[in-house]
């Protein structure tokens, strides 16, 4: 560890994108000291000063060697490249530490033969980009994958960022990320192919109308899932259904049309598990989706 007060850490990230530069900040206000970023580019230079200010943007990896903690922040299926070509400038007792969900600690197994201590540490919260991002940070999860003798110290890290470390065992981390990726990112698929069905009747108004219905049915989805689900479906109206296929495929769009059915369908086999609906109606409420979303 370099000189300076006790426990504080010179810190290298690797990746420019929108996780990246902002735990710099979120460290560099921990009183850590971000020593440089590194990145494929120097096109984010913009993003780069204005959350960490002063801190060099470089293309050159050599640049991480000196760090105390290496923070690797890239896309998934670029971390195992990455990892590998530090490995070269990595050394013996510096820590290391990736931010992909999809990757435990395996993926940094080139930088561990260097001597390099690794951890997973995986933010459960979407990102901008920007200074908006670091309050978001504050009680939010992170997914914490490390040897048994690291965990104080990645524990450590993570509540400096304000957030709250779940432990996820290496194996678990491809079923961990697929949850998160599903839940939040089909989530704005989801309302985004909403808003543009209702803005056909309501206009201007369609994010009025939506946001306080949608907010209330993800708390009640979060916090009683056993009764959350509402609508035609949970009720058996079938005709209505059908009404909503087909005008969903009339105005909003076949892509549309093939989401609703698709979750509508989803949601009575929940239904239909839990005893909520009866035989008569969910065959009937069935039959709808088959006749007005046909499978090609």
């Amino acid at each position: 560890m370099s000189a300076g007060a006790a426990g504080r850490l010179d810190v290298a990230v690797v990746g420019a994108g929108r996780v990246g530069p902002v735990l710099g900040a979120v460290l560099r206000a921990a009183q850590h000291r971000v020593v440089a970023v590194v990145a494929r580019s120097l096109d984010a230079a913009d993003r780069v000063e204005a959350l960490l200010p002063g801190v060099p943007l470089t293309t050159d990896p050599a640049a991480a060697a000196a760090a105390d903690l290496v923070l690797l922040a890239v896309p998934d299926d670029e971390l195992p490249g990455v990892a590998a070509g530090l490995a070269a400038h990595a050394r013996p007792g510096q820590l290391v530490a990736h931010t992909c969900g999809r990757h435990g600690t395996g993926v940094l197994a080139p930088l561990a033969a260097a001597g390099a201590l690794t951890m997973a540490l995986h933010p459960a919260m979407t990102f901008t980009g920007t200074s908006l991002d670091v309050p978001r940070l504050s009680g939010c999860a992170v997914a914490v994958t490390v040897a048994p003798v690291l965990v104080p110290v990645a524990e450590a890290l993570v509540r400096e960022w304000g957030a709250v470390p779940v432990h996820v065992a290496e194996d678990d981390r491809p079923l961990y990320h697929a949850a998160l990726a599903h839940g939040a990112n089909h989530l704005v698929t989801l309302v985004q192919q909403a808003l543009d069905a209702a803005r056909g009747a309501v206009g201007d108004e369609a994010a009025t109308v939506l946001r306080p219905l949608l907010t209330a049915a993800l708390d009640n989805a979060l916090t009683a899932p056993g009764t959350a689900l509402t609508g035609p479906v949970a009720r058996g109206d079938a005709g209505t259904v059908a009404a909503h296929l087909a005008v969903l495929r009339e105005r909003a769009g076949a892509t549309t049309a093939a989401t609703y059915a698709q979750l509508a369908g989803a949601a009575l086999e929940r239904l239909r598990a839990s005893g909520r609906v009866g035989a008569a109606p969910a065959q009937a409420v069935a039959a709808a989706l088959a006749e007005r979303n046909p499978a090609p």
